[in-house]
């Protein structure tokens, strides 16, 4: 009997969806449904989203996150998603890796937020390992002591999705639609988004290498298997994660008073 078959037929599956330029709201509405429609586990990567969008997290008011104006005056799209986390600015250059995952998927793994980021850690950790220092900071990826990746998560009874926006490369213009949050992380020790983040292509040879090394560290847990995403069933749900309004965005300026 051979070993290594032995030990892959173990393995549970995960189904791997591959896309290329999928607008990120379209994406967030795959993942909540087969987050919450589906029973099988799922690696969705997306190379780019066609245009620059802020992506906020569920709880996140535009005011303290974003310069309201700029962004109207420039018509970019705004974004609240279904899960927590940060807030980012996507563009063509983003690589998408998401995860959505069943109880049982990886053994032992506690499902609180703490112990899934720092799985996905040593995932990544595993994957990068010949590429610059990677760690784990906080709820952030990082080279040395840089940002390149941000994630954000939920958890629900029977699954939990891990999604992290990486950044391949990206427009310091377009960073100047953010505010510096009220709450960072610790290590980010005030630095501007400018002097906080790098860019993995300075790191790393391809986006294709990173996504190889990334699907080859999925393997050590999973047995992935491909599927288009035109295959994939469209159960009826009503997704939460939604553009915002110009008069949303409008009113909450005016809330601020300034």
């Amino acid at each position: 009997m051979n070993l290594n078959n032995a030990k892959k037929s173990v393995l549970p599956i995960m189904n791997l969806v591959r896309m290329q330029g999928v607008p990120i709201l379209d994406q967030l509405h795959l993942e909540e449904r087969l987050l919450r429609c589906d029973l099988k586990n799922w690696c969705i990567v997306n190379v780019g989203t066609p245009q620059p969008t802020i992506v906020m997290g569920i709880s996140g008011k535009p005011s303290e996150l974003i310069n309201i104006k700029s962004v109207i005056h420039n018509q970019v799209p705004v974004i609240r998603r279904f899960t927590g986390g940060g807030t980012v600015i996507v563009d063509k250059e983003t690589i998408f890796v998401t995860l959505i995952c069943n109880r049982e998927a990886v053994p032992l793994l506690q499902l609180y937020p703490q112990p899934i980021m720092s799985w996905t850690g040593t995932l990544y950790q595993d994957a990068l390992r010949d590429f610059g220092k990677f760690s784990l900071r906080e709820n952030d990826y990082v080279f040395d002591n840089l940002k390149f990746g941000g994630n954000a998560q939920s958890i629900t009874k029977n699954k939990w999705i891990h999604h992290t926006s990486f950044l391949w490369d990206y427009d310091e213009r377009n960073m100047e639609y953010l505010k510096h949050p009220q709450r960072t992380p610790k290590y980010r020790s005030e630095r501007s988004h400018i002097e906080f983040l790098c860019r993995m292509k300075d790191i790393i040879p391809s986006k294709s290498v990173f996504i190889e090394k990334t699907l080859n560290s999925l393997q050590k847990h999973f047995v992935l298997q491909p599927i288009k995403s035109d295959d994939i069933s469209n159960a009826p749900y009503a997704p939460s994660s939604r553009l915002l309004t110009r008069q949303e965005l409008e009113h909450d300026l005016l809330s601020t008073g300034t």
